[in-house]
């Protein structure tokens, strides 16, 4: 046997002139059948052609794999009549990536293996098949390129050469995805009220679950694994884990939504006037806000269909007088219920305004209301959703947020519809079980309560929500409309996007860190649905986000592995569930 790479035609024959001189063999060389048809001098220096037909690396399917072999093997007995010819190499993955319509799976490799040999012996034809058993350490060939044997690794068969051919293990796969799937389809029978086609979409999505989780045992036993892929499977499957949970939350949400029971807590109608209409006080925190959008802002309060209120505007670290002086001259003008005070240094951010409007609110307030600088709110927005603090036990009303600007631009539009998912969707779900996640805009506090809950805090940049968490821990109730009652401006382009969401999930962060013992057993009047709820939101929310970074430097490892050490990474199994949560 003679190797060495890059020979020319000349030089390959030059060489088996001289191997032919010293042996009294039959001697040849092993090319692929495509180099025999193209070099008839060749053909014409060896004593009979091995060639190399191997439809996978063709890219054809497994059907046309033995009427390929046969078509060539014929081409090349009229191409050269009387030289003996033997196919030296013939075979089939039964793993790896596709190749165009070339598919590598096991029953395919006995498909094509047991028509091949059944053909080849009906036609007289010399052959041998590539190869014997799996070779594992051959990972130079791509991902198909431990897995050509007849035998696995363990000196197995793959399948049997006579008789029904069947998937290795199906039984023992259909089962365990079977018991994974009824195992998560029990959470639907603890749903109060749940109809036969939200449990359907819940149960095929539990089902689909336990197919995929099947699929990953079953690769992990049927496949080889060096270091390197052993390792990108076992991060990949497990960062995939919280992706599938947020998956599974947000199809619970959508069929809740779309196939579920009237939520039972939401506000849908204007309720019953009250007897006596509690004093409302308006919280309007401004810093650096152009003067003409609060006008705005403040003629919309002054429209309010409600008798007693008043609307407190706090002017916050506001250095430019062209900014506050027009605002406080419009509040002077708009009557006395409005209250303008302007603190050039003060301290805690929103909160610290907040906490100063409070402190200026009449003593006779019993609801605080907050809306944003920028936003018109309906002059119903009062009349509707004040008389719920009849119920002593309601702490807290939200209204959505919504946005006026949402048709300016594609960015925009994108943007509200983003922000109306989660008020149509999330919210709606949240408050059926009391879990709702303030906003600091368009809501309406009990003042006993909000004192209760230790007033606006400062030790995170997301005090609203700060408050609802605390509010929630104290066993006050919360409540949500779905109706929009205010509108706002959305950031002005995606730089001021970004450093929205960042101030949420840095935020979020801080709200873990400061409430999580809240979370323990006994630590708080939190119930079991409620810590559910904020556990799977964060989990949504700072999970996505923070497994797409690590899933995108992981990526940034392991190229160079792929590339330049031929670690095969498992794509297909891994790859479904990111299009799926995608998708939904």
């Amino acid at each position: 046997t003679i190797y060495r790479e890059n020979l020319t035609v000349p030089e390959l024959i030059a060489q088996i002139q001289r191997v032919k001189r010293e042996v009294s063999v039959p001697v040849t060389t092993a090319e692929v059948w495509n180099v025999w048809l193209e070099h008839p001098e060749l053909a014409s220096s060896v004593d009979y052609l091995a060639v190399h037909i191997l439809p996978y690396w063709e890219g054809l399917p497994g059907s046309a794999a033995v009427d390929h072999a046969a078509k060539i093997y014929e081409q090349l007995r009229q191409t050269y009549p009387g030289k003996r010819i033997v196919i030296a190499e013939f075979g089939w993955p039964s793993a790896g990536l596709n190749r165009k319509e070339a598919v590598p799976d096991p029953l395919t490799q006995a498909q094509v293996l047991r028509d091949f040999m059944a053909r080849a012996d009906a036609m007289g034809i010399d052959y041998s098949i590539v190869e014997a058993f799996d070779q594992p350490w051959k990972t130079f060939e791509g991902s198909v390129g431990p897995y050509w044997g007849l035998f696995d690794a363990s000196r197995h068969a793959k399948f049997e050469f006579a008789g029904t051919v069947e998937a290795q293990n199906w039984y023992l796969k259909a089962g365990a995805a079977l018991g994974l799937g009824l195992l998560l389809s029990l959470a639907i029978f603890v749903i109060p009220g749940v109809r036969p086609v939200q449990a359907f979409v819940l149960a095929v999505t539990a089902n689909a679950i336990g197919a995929w989780c099947s699929q990953v045992f079953d690769y992990w036993a049927t496949h080889y694994f060096v270091f390197g892929s052993q390792l990108a499977m076992m991060l990949g499957a497990l960062l995939l884990v919280p992706l599938i949970v947020i998956m599974r939350q947000r199809i619970e949400e959508l069929a809740a939504i779309l196939f579920g029971s009237t939520p039972r807590r939401l506000l849908t109608a204007p309720l019953t006037a009250l007897e006596q209409a509690p004093f409302v006080s308006i919280h309007i925190p401004t810093c650096r806000e152009p003067a003409e959008m609060l006008r705005e802002t403040l003629d919309s309060v002054a429209k309010l269909d409600w008798p007693n209120f008043e609307c407190v505007v706090v002017s916050n670290n506001t250095t430019d007088a062209s900014l506050w002086r027009p605002v406080e001259e419009h509040c002077k003008a708009l009557g006395a219920r409005f209250k303008f005070i302007h603190a050039e240094q003060l301290e805690g951010f929103k909160a610290g305004a907040l906490r100063l409007a409070l402190a200026h609110s009449a003593p006779e307030t019993e609801i605080i209301g907050v809306i944003d600088a920028d936003y018109v709110v309906d002059p119903n927005w009062l009349k509707d959703l004040v008389p719920v603090f009849a119920d002593p036990s309601v702490g807290l009303v939200q209204a959505p947020q919504d946005h006026r600007d949402g048709g300016s631009s594609v960015t925009h539009t994108l943007m509200n519809r983003e922000y109306a998912g989660f008020f149509d969707i999330g919210m709606v779900q949240r408050n059926e079980v009391n879990a709702i996640v303030t906003h600091g805009t368009m809501c309406l506090v009990r003042r006993t309560a909000l004192e209760d809950a230790g007033s606006w805090s400062s030790d995170t940049i997301v005090e609203d929500t700060d408050l609802g968490l605390s509010l929630l821990a104290r066993g006050w109730q919360s409540l949500y409309t779905r109706k929009r009652y205010g509108w706002g401006l959305l950031p002005n382009d995606f730089n001021a996007y970004k450093r929205q969401r960042h101030r949420w999930a840095y935020g979020g962060l801080q709200l873990i860190k400061k409430h999580w013992r809240a979370f323990l057993p006994g630590r708080s009047r939190l119930t079991q649905p409620q810590r559910a709820a904020f556990l799977s939101g964060w989990l949504n929310w700072l999970g996505a986000e923070a497994l797409g970074v690590v899933i995108a430097v992981l990526n940034l490892i392991w190229m160079p592995l792929v590339a330049f050490f031929h670690i095969a990474v498992p794509e297909a199994v891994l790859t479904l569930p990111v299009i799926a949560t995608f998708v939904v």
